[in-house]
């Protein structure tokens, strides 16, 4: 596989990042690493740039799914044929970056998300977050016609195809989760899991607090209904 670009969406990121780009260079040397620094407040992006990434800042905190689209858009207009996404908060563990490839490279997937919960005795996550999980799970998977058992994963690798798609306006901005999975199969996109182990995702930046969680579920669920009623996707489908 030609080299490939590394996403980093990091928003106040400090104590993190620099290990997180270091340890994707060890994995993927011939891998180019870009952080997209999210408004942050903090030295996330010079931090960023002294471990050996490339940085694009946004002016102010415009939310996940906009970071991600800045890579991808970044990844296109750099001529990358493929990518994969490293959250900045250490929680994804570079060592499995390329089992995430591999399905890309064969040629047997647009994109592949890593899953915590392929194998047992892995993630462990609180009741109700993971029932939230089991539901949105279901729900894709009963969209999509095949089984999904980590909706809300990040850490996924995923080719020009896919990222064309997701540049074309057809990305959330804030939470891109079980609703993009649709959008995908809807557009004729093949989506492979491969088991992965993560960490524990740190609690200072956990989207997982106050009213937040109740957003998240509406709005979710508002999101994968309109994705499947929404026109498919043109020029995408094999």
């Amino acid at each position: 596989m030609e080299p490939i670009l590394a996403i980093v969406p990091a928003y106040n990121e400090e104590k993190t990042v620099a290990e997180v780009v270091r340890g994707v260079l060890r994995v993927l040397p011939r891998a180019r690493v870009l952080v997209v620094d999210d408004g942050s407040a903090d030295a996330t992006a010079g931090l960023a740039r002294r471990a050996g990434a490339a940085v694009v800042s946004h002016p102010f905190n415009l939310g996940y799914g906009a970071a991600l689209e800045t890579g991808f858009l970044y990844a296109l207009s750099h001529g990358f044929s493929a990518a994969v996404l490293v959250d900045g908060d250490g929680q994804h563990d570079p060592a499995f970056l390329p089992r995430l490839l591999e399905p890309l490279a064969s040629g047997r997937a647009d994109l592949v998300v890593g899953s915590r919960f392929l194998e047992r005795g892995g993630y462990r996550t609180p009741r109700m977050r993971r029932a939230g999980m089991l539901l949105f799970g279901w729900l894709a998977s009963l969209y999509t016609g095949q089984r999904v058992t980590d909706p809300t994963s990040g850490f996924q690798a995923l080719n020009r195809r896919a990222m064309e798609l997701f540049a074309a306006g057809h990305f959330p901005p804030d939470f891109p989760d079980a609703d993009v999975l649709i959008l995908l199969s809807r557009a004729g996109l093949v989506i492979r899991e491969v088991p992965v182990r993560m960490n524990p995702a740190p609690d200072a930046g956990s989207m997982h607090r106050g009213l937040v969680p109740l957003y998240y579920v509406f709005k979710m669920l508002l999101s994968m209904a309109l994705a499947m009623v929404r026109k498919k996707p043109g020029g995408f489908a094999r």
